[in-house]
């Protein structure tokens, strides 16, 4: 048996996002967003699922907080939902939505727990984008002026800040392959959005140090990693462009003042540019104070030129899977860590890591076993790069509940505990007191048990 003990300071925690876990689409002032229009739009969504109610947190968050101090965490990352603050994107300030936010941070810090906000998870205003979206800068524009009004109000509360929420989904899982809101499927239109994100991005950081508000500000992108099948320069370079798209893509802009080259030859080929204006890379280049990382699966990728417009396959090695098809394959989170440190030894966080475990109820419990091995698995590798200097500071794990997981709807299941989607009724699964006696001790006591 192996004990992992981490450092006293270490933050444990978990993370949601305000669409899928709060409901009350139309309550308290809030205006429509980008995803309650794609999922009502026929075959977007399994099974035409919406946020509309979800896990009903927006009047059910004191249980929701309570739970968190059962479990133990002393940090939480949570979204504020834009349209609930200015609900047209870009005018009247809704008092109404930020009393709401105001009462839930409050509640948390009463409870002992470090709220961790995220700006933007995805529900974009969709008045912003029938003007265009993240392609207009006009919605750049009113980012920064939605950012200025949660800066004033939350400055002194929170100290814990991200501009964007994996920008790459944002971007090309969005306007490329057209599975998330709002849908789009053209290589242009996403490059274009993902530079608007990064100009956002700037400006929101400018903003946040000229206003003085409290705490440290960064981004979250997800990683993806990703092996080459053979030895040839093909299969690596197409593990370069699938890394470089969900890192490099956005990270060498914000600490490097650049593009990665090599994509920008790639796109061009493709017959894409960036669209850069005059003091763009200045902007997007702001110095940031941390950095988050949502990390869940790695592949192993070779050279296919078929395989869209990366020319990268990821193939089916017969790696165990979770139930949305996702390889359980954890190296891939320590080799992530180790990639991060060309740009420095930047302060991260895991923002997000977890596992689709879709087990019900069973004599009142939920044996997510499967959960659990994931997650052992994964916490080793943070306490391995933390062993190698890697200034690692903090875990959240996806989700603390089961929620509205996008396109998916709600057949896929992330969540330490049990949401009966009728009755709304939380159960603690087995990884729940698991993660809590990890919390507890703040060591991992490896389990050779489990399934995975």
């Amino acid at each position: 048996m192996t004990f992992f003990h981490f450092p006293k300071d270490f933050k444990w925690g978990t993370a949601t996002a305000s669409y899928q876990i709060e409901g009350a689409y139309n309550e308290g002032g809030r205006g429509m967003s980008i995803w309650d229009t794609f999922s009502r739009t026929p075959g977007k969504v399994f099974n035409g699922d919406n946020g509309d109610i979800a896990c009903d947190s927006y009047h059910r968050y004191e249980e929701d907080i309570e739970l968190m101090k059962k479990l133990g965490i002393n940090t939480y990352r949570f979204s504020i939902a834009w349209p609930r603050i200015i609900p047209d994107g870009d005018g009247e300030i809704n008092r109404e939505g930020l009393d709401f936010y105001h009462r839930f941070v409050d509640k948390l810090l009463e409870a002992g727990i470090e709220p961790f906000c995220t700006l933007y998870h995805w529900d974009l205003p969709q008045t912003l984008q029938d003007e265009g979206g993240w392609e207009n800068r006009r919605t750049v524009e009113a980012f920064v002026k939605y950012a200025e009004v949660i800066f004033k109000e939350f400055s002194g509360k929170i100290n814990y800040w991200l501009t964007f929420n994996e920008p790459w989904c944002i971007a090309f899982l969005s306007n490329l392959l057209g599975v998330h809101a709002p849908g789009n499927q053209d290589l242009q239109t996403s490059i274009n959005v993902a530079h608007g994100l990064l100009v956002a991005h700037g400006k929101a950081v400018k903003k946040f140090r000229e206003l003085g508000t409290t705490g440290e500000i960064g981004i979250a992108p997800n990683m993806a990693w990703a092996v080459p099948y053979s030895k040839s320069r093909e299969d690596q370079e197409a593990c370069d462009r699938t890394i470089a798209l969900n890192t490099d893509w956005f990270l060498d802009p914000i600490y490097k003042g650049h593009y990665p080259q090599f994509m920008v030859e790639w796109f061009e080929q493709a017959g894409a540019t960036v669209p850069i204006q005059e003091g763009d890379m200045e902007i997007i280049s702001q110095p940031i104070d941390l950095l988050g990382i949502n990390y869940y699966t790695m592949g192993v990728n070779r050279y296919n030129p078929e395989a869209g417009v990366l020319q990268s396959e990821e193939l089916n090695m017969g790696l165990p899977v979770t139930d949305i098809g996702w390889p359980v394959e954890s190296r891939g989170l320590y080799e992530v860590l180790h990639y991060l440190q060309k740009y420095g030894n930047v302060p991260i966080y895991i923002t997000e890591n977890g596992a689709c475990i879709n087990d019900g109820i069973e004599k009142d419990t939920v044996a997510d076993y499967r959960r659990i091995s994931y997650l052992q698995q994964h916490m080793i590798q943070v306490h391995r790069a933390i062993n190698d200097g890697i200034n690692l500071k903090g875990y959240m794990a996806w989700s603390l509940m089961d929620n509205f997981e996008w396109a998916e709807g709600y057949r896929m299941r992330f969540g330490l505990v049990h949401v009966d989607y009728r009755s709304l009724v939380r159960t603690p699964k087995e990884s729940f007191y698991w993660y809590q006696n990890v919390i507890k001790n703040n060591w991992i006591e490896t389990r050779t048990d489990m399934p995975y």
